[in-house]
């Protein structure tokens, strides 16, 4: 069994900055691809950032230049800098990862999620 489990997410002011992470555990053999999204109330899940495990990163076009995305393999763990944040940005932010398990299988895996938002 694995589990993602993000953190981070808090209330900040517009311009502001925060730090998200997310740990995975349990079954981890090896991890591939992780990244973040987020979804605001009413809205799809949108894309904010990936990275593989040669480091190669992409992001979503309303948080280029702002956010960054980072891993560090030997804590199964990623993380989302997120500069000059605007309320556009509130929304519950996930964890997502593509994990090769000790039972011998590939798979995604979701977080539950942690609130950021943004308002003065």
């Amino acid at each position: 069994q694995v589990q993602l489990v993000e953190s981070g997410g808090d209330l900040v002011q517009p311009g502001g900055s925060l730090r998200l992470s997310c740990v995975a555990s349990g079954s981890v053999f090896s991890i591939n691809k992780m990244g973040w999204y987020r979804q605001a109330p009413g809205k799809q899940r949108d894309l904010v950032a990936t990275i593989t495990p040669a480091m190669i990163t992409n992001y979503g076009e309303s948080v280029k230049g702002r956010f960054t995305i980072s891993r560090d393999d030997a804590k199964n763990t990623i993380y989302l800098q997120m500069t000059n944040l605007v309320p556009e940005d509130t929304a519950v932010y996930l964890c997502k990862a593509h994990i090769f398990t000790h039972e011998g299988a590939w798979d995604d895996y979701w977080g539950q999620g942690t609130q950021v938002t943004v308002t003065s």
